[in-house]
């Protein structure tokens, strides 16, 4: 067993944080017996990990307990923090199959696994932990890139496939450029291809769309991303239209939004950002079913496709919009609040129910002469003000921007198997 990456925080009292852990050959269990089936026979295997968070020293003792009966085989996975006097059962997680492993919640920690069973999240919480109001979507993020990474390695290894993301770039926008250069970085980070086109400012429609059907019959491309704002002589939608909806990794294809706005149909994908908010919320354990949710705004690429997501989590959702009246009266009564508006510190503390949930979208540069580059980049909400109400906020920047990009590397991982029929 051995640590792939942990993103822990010591904080006065305990530490909180996620510690992904990969299970290996150290951690396996002798197979059966044949001719012993009909005796009960247990092997048990212990190994460990020990890692470090600051001056804090973090072990992990995983005993793999195997018992055979009558042909019949059950496996259990231990995981005591021999570190801690105070708490030593961490979790007792059952294995059906070699590579199957099922999520449970026991006390301060949560389990969450990759697809294959390699590799196990573990968000750890010491018990005298200090309570937290930061959902750091800069840490869940690399928490997904490193389960993405595992998939991407198992994919290698059992098929030869490897992922691949395509990105067309029209245009010298410096921030469409940084935005590109930071997906390609990403792709790298995790083992996924990409592939790269660059377009003069000047190019015609007809040369986009040349690009998007080459990457569409591409077998080596899995994902196809269009970035956006298109120079103002071309039709974004015939664009966006032209990407195959098997690549539609953006999950901007108007048959992926409305198999998303229809109920009982299943989208191909989901428009990153907003499903990067859901997923801080699962991550979070925030319950959704039956809350009282608000998104501020209603753009086809965040606030729309969220209002969408939230219904389907049961939630009862209110859309704000600048033609709505009174805006902090509706405000007041949500639970969860999913603001991409674009406006700097709309929303204070004033507008804000005491215990909800916070997520900021708009990432807004406002003067700041102290700082390096004379601004800062704040959120949509007024962080300082709403933090002192919410139980849980996102920041900006750290907040749900490192979610955008890890939740288009999954989609472009979703459909590398998808179209491989890949387990």
């Amino acid at each position: 067993m051995k640590v792939l990456r942990s993103v822990m925080q010591q904080k006065e009292g305990g530490i909180a944080g996620v510690l992904v852990v990969q299970a290996d050959a150290s951690m396996a269990v002798p197979g059966n017996r044949p001719e012993l089936n009909a005796l009960p026979l247990r092997y048990t295997k212990k190994t460990c990990v020990e890692h470090r968070i600051g001056l804090r020293p973090i072990k992990l003792e995983a005993t793999t307990e195997q018992t055979s009966l009558h042909n019949k085989n059950m496996a259990s996975m231990m995981f005591t923090d021999c570190s801690s006097s105070t708490t030593s059962l961490l979790i007792h997680l059952n294995r059906r199959s070699s590579n199957t492993f099922l999520r449970q919640s026991v006390g301060q920690l949560r389990l969450r696994t990759t697809v294959s069973g390699r590799a196990c999240s573990l968000s750890i919480r010491s018990a005298d932990a200090a309570s937290d109001k930061v959902i750091d979507g800069k840490a869940v993020a690399k928490t997904i890139r490193d389960e993405i990474t595992v998939e991407v390695s198992r994919m290698k290894e059992s098929i030869g496939v490897v992922p691949g993301l395509a990105v067309i770039l029209v245009g010298d926008r410096k921030d469409s450029a940084t935005y590109v250069r930071n997906k390609k970085k990403a792709c790298e980070s995790v083992g996924i291809q990409s592939f790269e086109v660059r377009l003069a400012e000047d190019s015609s429609e007809e040369e986009v769309m040349k690009s998007v059907s080459g990457f569409n019959d591409d077998p080596s491309v899995h994902g196809i991303l269009v970035q956006l704002p298109l120079p103002s002589h071309m039709d974004e939608q015939n664009i966006l239209n032209a990407v195959s909806i098997e690549k539609d990794v953006d999950g901007f294809h108007p048959l992926n939004i409305g198999r998303l706005a229809m109920r009982g149909r299943e989208p191909l994908f989901v428009p990153c950002t907003p499903k990067g908010c859901i997923e801080l919320l699962h991550r979070y354990n925030v319950d959704i079913k039956g809350k009282r949710a608000v998104v501020i705004g209603r753009s086809n690429i965040v606030g729309m496709p969220a209002a969408l997501l939230l219904q389907r989590e049961d939630a009862t959702v209110t859309i704000i919009h600048s033609r709505t009246k009174n805006p902090e009266e509706i405000t007041r009564e949500a639970d969860i609040i999913i603001s991409a508006v674009g406006q700097p510190n709309m929303v204070r503390g004033s507008w804000i129910k005491p215990g909800a949930v916070l997520i900021d979208v708009g990432i807004n540069p406002v003067e700041d002469p102290d700082a390096p580059r004379g601004y800062r980049l704040v959120g949509d909400i007024c962080y300082e003000e709403a933090s002192k109400v919410a139980s849980a906020i996102t920041p900006v920047p750290g907040g749900v921007g490192p979610m955008t990009i890890a939740m288009l590397l999954s989609n472009t991982l979703t459909s590398a198997k998808r179209i491989h029929n890949f387990q």
